[in-house]
C-alpha cells in the first residue's frame, strides 16, 4: 500500500502569485500639519541638542507634541526624538520652536567632555588630597 501523495497548489512551472504589500507613504500633507507654515523663526537646534519636558501635555496639545513630552521624560537628543516620531529633522525643529515657546520642553546644549583636564582643576585636587 502506498501513502497517499500530496499535490501542489500551483504547477511546477509557475510561481505562486504574488500579493501586491502595503507600502508605508510618505504623507507630505501631514507634515505641512505638523510642522505649519513655513516662515516663521526656528529656535537654533542641532541634532545633538538634548530637550527634556518641561510641563505635561496640555489636553490642546497635538498627538506629536503630546508623544513628543511622554517621550522627553529624561533628556533625549533631537536626532533620536526624531528617528521615534518618523519626522524629518525640518518639521522637527518646527514642532520644537512652538514647544518651546511655549515653555513645554527645555533645550540645552550636550555636556562636551574636554580631552585634557585643566591644569588649575587638577592641582587644587592634588593639594586637597595632600591635606587629607
Amino acid at each position: 500500500m502506498t501513502p497517499p501523495q500530496r499535490q501542489r497548489r500551483y504547477p511546477k512551472g509557475q510561481p505562486p502569485p504574488r500579493l501586491p504589500q502595503p507600502r508605508q507613504k510618505k504623507n507630505p500633507e501631514r507634515l505641512f500639519v505638523v510642522a505649519g507654515k513655513d516662515g516663521a523663526e526656528r529656535a537654533e537646534l542641532d541634532l545633538v541638542t538634548l530637550i527634556v519636558a518641561s510641563a505635561d501635555p496640555p489636553p490642546s496639545a497635538a498627538p506629536e507634541q503630546a508623544a513628543l513630552l511622554r517621550l522627553c521624560t529624561t533628556p533625549l537628543s533631537v536626532a533620536e526624538l526624531s528617528a521615534y516620531l518618523s519626522l524629518p529633522f525640518s518639521a522637527m525643529t518646527v514642532l520644537l520652536t512652538d514647544m518651546l515657546t511655549a515653555d513645554l520642553v527645555t533645550a540645552r546644549a550636550p555636556i562636551v567632555r574636554q580631552a585634557v583636564a585643566d591644569r588649575s582643576l587638577l592641582e587644587a585636587v592634588m593639594h586637597g588630597l595632600q591635606r587629607l
